[in-house]
């Protein structure tokens, strides 16, 4: 099974929450995560998404962490239509 992961990052312009974490996080850029997996039935070449992550960098006490939390499709496009860029 042939896997591949791409990069974005998404600019929060303001603080914002996503769906099943109870912290605000602040305004900034972020890393997002997509994994991919290749549809080896087809004859022409289709990927299914298998994950996305958000990536979160520590501050103040957890300076240095970097936390990947898991998060939906739908979550993501939920928080991209309240003003949020998108570069790829």
């Amino acid at each position: 099974m042939a896997l591949r992961s791409i990069r974005s990052t998404v600019t929060f312009p303001r603080p914002f929450t996503l769906s099943g974490y109870s912290d605000e996080l602040p305004a900034g850029e972020y890393e997002v995560l997509v994994e991919e997996e290749l549809i080896e039935t087809l004859s022409f070449t289709e990927y299914r998404r298998t994950a996305i992550f958000l990536t979160i960098n520590g501050k103040w006490r957890s300076l240095g962490r970097t936390e990947m939390r898991p998060i939906s499709w739908t979550d993501l496009d939920t928080a991209l239509g309240h003003g949020i860029q998108y570069d790829t």
